[in-house]
Parts: C-alpha cells; sequence; structure tokens
C-alpha cells in the first residue's frame, strides 16, 4: 500500500482499528502524494485524513462499487488506453462466452437462473438455515463440447500416483470471443448487468452525493494504468452483511477492470481484526475447510473414498491439480507412518462434517439440545449474535469448558446474566456443568502470528504467566495426549484415528517440559512439512510435495517457512535498505513461498515485460531464461510468456504463459464467477434482510438465498417496519478489544472508553428530544437495552429515493462482567446469514431509539 497512488478505504475504519497498517497509506500520502478516499456511513479519524470523504448507507456498497464499475467501462479512458485493453481481454475472463441457457438478474429482476426451494443434501441438516438455494448449472462457461462424464471410476496402478485420476478430470476449454462483441461473452454481460448503476441510482440508494460519488469514480480512475495503480483496503463492515463476499467480489471486478491486481500498490487488502486471525483461516478454526484452503471431508458431497474426494475436490487445470499432493501429505502428517496407500492415507479415519457447523448453526443447534458439551476458547458467545438466544442455547449443554485470560461473560453467565438478575432465569434450573480455566496471555509464550498480509512473524517469551495460567498449546496438547491415552485399548474402528494420531511435540527446554508445554517449533516443523524416509527429517517447501506418501505436510501454503533447523525464515528482521526498491522479503516470511504479491505475474505485459518502469515488480529474464524480481514469482519460474497452452493437458501444461491467475482454471481473473459462490455469479445490490427502505434496482429486495434461523427468540423485522424506523450499525473503538473480554478489565483502557453509547446526529437527537449524555433505550425485534446518548455530526441523516433514513452506530465492547460494565449490543442482533460462508449482517439492520 506504500506503492500505491490511490487508497480507497471502503468497509473499514482503518486509522483507529488498524492503526499499525494505516501507517502505510500515510506515508504514501505524505510521501509521494497519494489520494486517501474513505466510504464509510460514520465521518471517523480515517475520514478525517481522507483527501475525499464520501457518506453511504450501511448496507449499500454493492450499489455504490457497481455505479464505479458503470462509470469506468463506459469512461473515454478506459476505452481508449490499450493497458487496460490488453489487461481484461488476455489476463480477465472478459472473452469467455457463458451458457445460452444462463439468465442474469437483468432477466429476473434481481435473481439468477436455477433459483428453487432448499431440498436435498443441504435441506436433511435441521440446523443449515436455507430457504432457497441455486441449480449453478447454467452460470457455468460455453464449451466447445460437452464435458465427458464417465460412470466408470478411473482405476490407479501401483506406484503412479493420482495423476491419471487428474487428467481424467480435464474439460474441453471454453470458447472465447476475444473482441468482447459476442452479447454472450463475460465482457458484455458484466457491462449490461451494471449499467442501471448509474451516479443518479447511487445517490438514490446510498445517500452518497452525485458529486461526491463521480470524485471518487474518477480519482480511482485517474490512478490506475500502467503508471499508476489504486489499493483497496475492507474490514468486518464488508464481510458482515448477507451478502458480504459479493462486497468484496464486486471490488475484485472493479480491481480487474482497472488492471489492479498483482501489481505494486494494487490489489486487495483484508483488513484481519487480531494478529492472527488470517492464520486462523489458513490454519483454520474453520468448520468447512482443514488445511491451505483444502474443503473438509463432508458426508452431503462424494466424499466416500479418498478417490473420491480428489475426484471431487480437484481442479484439473492449473496450479490446484497438485491437490492431491497436499491432501496426501496432510493426511500424512495427521497419522503419520500408520498412513498407507493401502488404508488410503487414514481417509476413513478422518472426520467428515454434516452441514453447517458455524457459530449460528452450531448455536441453533444447542439451543435445540442437539449438542452436549461445548469447549469455548478465545470467543465469548454469551455477548455474540442474538446474545440472549446465545446464552439460551448455553443454559442446554450438559458441560462446558472456557479458558480465557479473564472470567469472560460466558464463563458467568448461569449467574450474572441479565436474565439471572432480573429473575427471568433461576440459577438453580440451569444444569450445566461449568469449567474455567486461566489462560495465558500472548507475551507469555512463544509461536507465530500470521497477519494480514499473510505474513508469519515469530514471536518469542516475554515473561512467565501467573499461577495456573496455561497456554492454548499447552491444553491442546494435553488433551491430545490424555484421549490418546484414553483410546489406547479400544478395538473399535472409529478409534482408530485417536490411536493413529501423530502427537509428539515435547518440548526441547526441560523446564518447559517439565511443564507439559509442547515445542512450538516441533509444531512448526510439521506444518512446513519434510521427506517421511529421511531420518533428519530434512523440510521440504510446496513444490517438493508427493501423492505417494513419501512427504508429510500439515499445511502446504506454509511449506518452506521453516526450511532447516536453525533457519525459522518467519524470526527474520531484516529491512531492505531505504531508498531501493523491494518487497521486504528479508523480514518474517509470507506465504506462498515468501510471495509479497500475489499473481505478480500480472505485474509484467504479455511478453514479460514490466507495464512501466514505475511499476516494474517482476519480469521474464530472457538470458537466464527465468521470471526474476523484486518479488519472488508467482509463477511456475522457468515457464516463459511465449509458451502456449497444451490441449487436454493437466495442471500448468494447460495454461499459456501469460495467464497469470495460476489457481483459476483458465489462469485468469473473475469479472464473473462461473463456479465456487452460491448466491450469484456478479455482484447485485440487495438489501440488508431488516431495511426500512426498498430495493430501487430490483424486484427481489433481499438475497434470495440469504439463510435464516428461524425461533421463536429470532424474529425479523418486515421491510418498513415503522416500529424500526433507523439503521443500526456496530463498530469497535481503538481503546477496546471485541467483547472486551481483554480490555475492559484494564483500568487505563475503562477510563479511556468508560461506558456503552450510541451514536446519534444531532437532526434524530433533536426529533426525539434527546441531549448528549442523556440515557437510551435502543430496541430491535429481538429485545432492548440502554445506553448514553452520544449526539454527534460524525453521524448524519441521509435521504434515500426522497426519504430520510436516520443512521446510529454503537460499539460492541460491553458485557456485565469487567471493570467497566454495559450492555449487550449484540442482544439485538439477529441470527441471519449470508449462504456461502454463514457471515451475520451485523453492520445493517434496524432499531428504534427513545429517551430512557
Amino acid at each position: 500500500m506504500y506503492d500505491s497512488d490511490c487508497v480507497v478505504v471502503m468497509g473499514s475504519n482503518m486509522a483507529e482499528n488498524h492503526p499499525v497498517a494505516f501507517r502505510w497509506p500515510m506515508k504514501a500520502k505524505v510521501e509521494h502524494g497519494a489520494k486517501i478516499i474513505h466510504i464509510d456511513p460514520r465521518f471517523t479519524r480515517t475520514s478525517a485524513v481522507a483527501d475525499i470523504y464520501a457518506p453511504v448507507r450501511a448496507g449499500s456498497d454493492i450499489a455504490f462499487l457497481g455505479g464505479v464499475i458503470n462509470y469506468v467501462i463506459n469512461s473515454e479512458k478506459w476505452n481508449t488506453d490499450p493497458f487496460f485493453k490488453t489487461f481484461v481481454v488476455n489476463y480477465t475472463n472478459a472473452a469467455t462466452l457463458l451458457r445460452e441457457d444462463f439468465k442474469d438478474a437483468e432477466d429476473l429482476d434481481g435473481a439468477f437462473s436455477g433459483l428453487e426451494p432448499a431440498k436435498g443434501s443441504v435441506a436433511e441438516w435441521p440446523f443449515n438455515g436455507l430457504i432457497n438455494q441455486y441449480n449453478r448449472a447454467s452460470w457455468e462457461y460455453a464449451r466447445e463440447k460437452p464435458p465427458a462424464v464417465s460412470a466408470k471410476p478411473v482405476e490407479l496402478k501401483p506406484g503412479e500416483g493420482f495423476a491419471p485420476l487428474v487428467a481424467s478430470l480435464v474439460w474441453p476449454p471454453p470458447l472465447k470471443d476475444e473482441t468482447l462483441q459476442n452479447p454472450r461473452c463475460v465482457f458484455q454481460t458484466v457491462k449490461r448487468h451494471f449499467a442501471r448503476y448509474t451516479p443518479e441510482m447511487v445517490e438514490r440508494t446510498t445517500g452518497c452525493p452525485k458529486e461526491t460519488f463521480l470524485k471518487v469514480a474518477e480519482t480511482i480512475l485517474a490512478n490506475s494504468g500502467a503508471e499508476r495503480t489504486t489499493s483497496f483496503a475492507y474490514a468486518v463492515a464488508w464481510t458482515q452483511h448477507t451478502y458480504g463476499v459479493q462486497i468484496i467480489g464486486a471490488c475484485a471486478l472493479l480491481q480487474l477492470l482497472l488492471g489492479n491486481i498483482g501489481r505494486p500498490g494494487a490489489g486487495v487488502m483484508a483488513l484481519r481484526g487480531h494478529a492472527s486471525i488470517q492464520g486462523s483461516t489458513d490454519i483454520p478454526t474453520l468448520y468447512h475447510s482443514i488445511q491451505g484452503y483444502l474443503n473438509a471431508p463432508s458426508v452431503l458431497r462424494k466424499h466416500d473414498t479418498l478417490q473420491d474426494f480428489i475426484a471431487t475436490e480437484t481442479i484439473p487445470v492449473g496450479y490446484w491439480a497438485n491437490l492431491p499432493k497436499f491432501m496426501v501429505s496432510y493426511l500424512k502428517s495427521v497419522y503419520g507412518d500408520a498412513a498407507t496407500k493401502d488404508n488410503q492415507f487414514g481417509y476413513d479415519w478422518h472426520p467428515k462434517i454434516l452441514g453447517d457447523h458455524s457459530h449460528m448453526a452450531m448455536f441453533a443447534a444447542m439451543n435445540a439440545g442437539a449438542v452436549k458439551g461445548m469447549f469455548c476458547i478465545g470467543q465469548n458467545p454469551a455477548t455474540s449474535l442474538n446474545a440472549k438466544l446465545d446464552r439460551s442455547a448455553l443454559r442446554k449443554l450438559e458441560w462446558l469448558v472456557v479458558k480465557d485470560n479473564w472470567i469472560t461473560e460466558t464463563a458467568n453467565y448461569w449467574k450474572n446474566a441479565p436474565e439471572v438478575k432480573n429473575g427471568e432465569v433461576k440459577t438453580a434450573d440451569i444444569k450445566t456443568e461449568v469449567f474455567y480455566l486461566p489462560a495465558t496471555q500472548v507475551a507469555e509464550l512463544e509461536g507465530t502470528f500470521t497477519n494480514t498480509q499473510r505474513m508469519l512473524q515469530f514471536h518469542h517469551k516475554a515473561a512467565e504467566a501467573p499461577g495456573d495460567c496455561r497456554s492454548d498449546t499447552w491444553f491442546d496438547y494435553e488433551l491430545g495426549k490424555r484421549l490418546k491415552k484414553l483410546y489406547a485399548n479400544s478395538n473399535l474402528p472409529r478409534d482408530e484415528g485417536f490411536k493413529n494420531l501423530v502427537w509428539d511435540y515435547e518440548h526441547e527446554d526441560v523446564n518447559e517440559r517439565k511443564k507439559g508445554e509442547p515445542s512450538a517449533l516441533k509444531i512448526l516443523k510439521e506444518i512446513n512439512g519434510f521427506f517421511t524416509n529421511d531420518p533428519n527429517r530434512h523440510c521440504v517447501g510446496f513444490g517438493d510435495l508427493k501423492d505417494d506418501g513419501s512427504t508429510t505436510c500439515a499445511s502446504w501454503i506454509y511449506s518452506g517457512v521453516y526450511p532447516a533447523v536453525g533457519k525459522l525464515l518467519a524470526d527474520r528482521r531484516t529491512p531492505d535498505p531505504p531508498g531501493k526498491p523491494g518487497a521486504q522479503l528479508q523480514w518474517g516470511w509470507a506465504w506462498p513461498a515468501n510471495r509479497r504479491v500475489m499473481y505478480n505475474r500480472a505485474s509484467a505485459d504479455l511478453e514479460g515485460k514490466p507495464w512501466s518502469e514505475k511499476k516494474k515488480w517482476v519480469w521474464w529474464d530472457a538470458e537466464a531464461k527465468k521470471w526474476v524480481g523484486y518479488d519472488v514469482p508467482d509463477y511456475i519460474a522457468a515457464k516463459p510468456p511465449n509458451d502456449k497452452a497444451k490441449p487436454g493437458a493437466a495442471g500448468m501444461d494447460a495454461l499459456p504463459g501469460t495467464a497469470p491467475f495460476i489457481m483459476r482454471p483458465d489462469g485468469l481473473g473473475w469479472l464473473y464467477v462461473p463456479g465456487g459462490l452460491v448466491d450469484g455469479p456478479l455482484p447485485t445490490h440487495y438489501e440488508p434482510v431488516e431495511s426500512p427502505v426498498k430495493n430501487l434496482l430490483y424486484k427481489h429486495h433481499t438475497s434470495p438465498v440469504y439463510k435464516h434461523w428461524k425461533d421463536d427468540a429470532n424474529p425479523l423485522a418486515k421491510f418498513g417496519d415503522p416500529k424500526f424506523p433507523y439503521v443500526l450499525t456496530t463498530y469497535r473503538l481503538t481503546e477496546h478489544y471485541l467483547a472486551g473480554g481483554m480490555s475492559r478489565w484494564l483500568p487505563w483502557l475503562t477510563e479511556l472508553q468508560p461506558e456503552l453509547f450510541v451514536e446519534i446526529s444531532p437532526e434524530l437527537a433533536k426529533e426525539k428530544g434527546i441531549k448528549n449524555l442523556d440515557w437510551c433505550k435502543i430496541s430491535s425485534p429481538r429485545t432492548q437495552i440502554r445506553a448514553k446518548a452520544l449526539v454527534t455530526r460524525r453521524m448524519r441523516p441521509f435521504t434515500i429515493d426522497g426519504k430520510v433514513v436516520h443512521q446510529v452506530g454503537m460499539p460492541w465492547h460491553w458485557g456485565y462482567e469487567g471493570l467497566s460494565k454495559g450492555d449487550v449490543v449484540n442482544e439485538l442482533t439477529s441470527l441471519i446469514a449470508d449462504p456461502n460462508v454463514s457471515m451475520h449482517e451485523g453492520k445493517a439492520f434496524v432499531c428504534n431509539v427513545e429517551k430512557a
């Protein structure tokens, strides 16, 4: 972002919530005149240093971004500058043709072809929350001939691995029109789809003045091209919507149109809220993936055997053709020597998911009595989404283990929750056995963080933990050892996984070993991977991985971070020399393979030359016959730009030397998404599920496929309900952390932000007779809470299609434990979600505000 000529912050208050990262856009602004644009419902400290502040109503992001897309496509600069057409025709799927039976939202007034009631496997698991779904067959590319479908599985011969299976999965190539004139090509579909997103419609839908919108669009376009690049940064104000994935997709689409992907100072930066949220998706605490973004084995898909899993999950063209190597090496890391080809490398021992096991689905199941026990580690569900319902679910558990730094609301829900204090629930009636285990702080253990730019950094132990505080690694390691001992003499097939689990990470230091603390370095070595037949366990990079059981690797994307004992690349702290162009390759280690800009083949033109000297990053060295540059090239090192795609081939041989996006089967950036998303191949503006205004762009008011867990305690407001006329958005403060479990116990932070407040505009305050610091009652269809009024011009009313719409904001850091106590804002929220990743809609729902 330091190399950006323009930084757009949208869906984030970067200055206050990511202040360490925000120094780089500020350095770009101060040192080389980069423009900063902030697009947000509230005027914040990010807005205060921005060159342009564009106010928008919460939940209207796609309408705004769609307007920018429409502006760009129809601009003179975009249609006359050869850079844009060269990039879009050759590096995106703009020229690819779509099937004749595909129907866009333009044809079906906000829906896509294939919409139908939820049925089959998604409806069988009672806690999926789906009402409707899409049959997505018509969204695929048009091809020269239909894909061959064989009823007979490929027979694999001894010693040949899974390569023949992968080769059998290759589909015929899609049809193309590189003139971009065919009405069924992706570009024409995109252009038609966004034609209604005019500046006037953007103003009517978002409330952003037309002049401000046009200034934003013009600035982004002016700072894009061969000589200039624009970057975007977002956080949870984009993700926490029932269409959050599509908001991010709209930004990616715009950046591809502008050639702002894979180049220095370009891209889309997902700002992570904690130091290792990125790490917890890479090696996930998520239910639906295992490691390195491989899908978890599931009973809902054809995953009966390892061969079935590989046949179902492998994308045979591009770099994902290596999935069998990643999967087999992962299974070897889990089960070690016990994992052999004869037993499918232990695949049958690996658990399979049954459906949606995300937070909301899990608590819906828990509230229905379908969950017996819970380990709650580093989470505080008693203050989480529809918190009153979550606490009701906790009361249905037989046992609960809470492991945290302080006594959280979840640890004490049985005696201090509001419904207990007001007599609605009696402690004596709660049968749950609750265990509390004190946890260490991060400075009291060693290990790695993975930050928002995919960079691993090793952190060293700074202090001993007091009393009985133990680390999460200690807890997991001890629990694993005790479970292995418990199942050691079992003869049941279901227990083979525990018996064969590799679980030997004893610490090198004798004192740490006495405490039971495992070795972070041994765990990281297991993650990195090594050759199984090497007694010295020399480490590997992901290019060395095999599908024959000769390599082990817990997470292929992290392979290379620890190449040898004493060579921990995550512990490096050497910056580039001042004034010298570079990617800071000697500071920490970023996956994959220490590449700092992903898909950086796109920073060079079709011949492998930099688009410009100013934006030079990686290029083809004809003399050395390899890709070189300031960064580690994100490409096959010796694949030349003039390499031709080999018809019918699998893997990277199927892609030409001009295909930068190697994790996509066509090697191209996707303006249109033919597979992978379940709610539409193109971003489409929908209103939040709860909204005071109608959708001005389509008949379909909300996403047709959002998730809703129906429960008497989870009611929703109907569109335009006069009882709840205002838009409420939640946010964070610099001084507090999440629900406050790590910050409201600290007196100096509590003094800086002592109590809960509701931020309202002077106009709304006047209308409701509320003065600054008055107590207010804030209500939603779920419940009501109290907070002090903060009357400020940071909030403003919006005019939406001629109607004044007020918006209020609330931080969600308070609860009933700690030095500073306050009502739980998340009690106002509902259990509704995006259908791709089950993300809740906490950034835009309805409420009422009254003087209390």
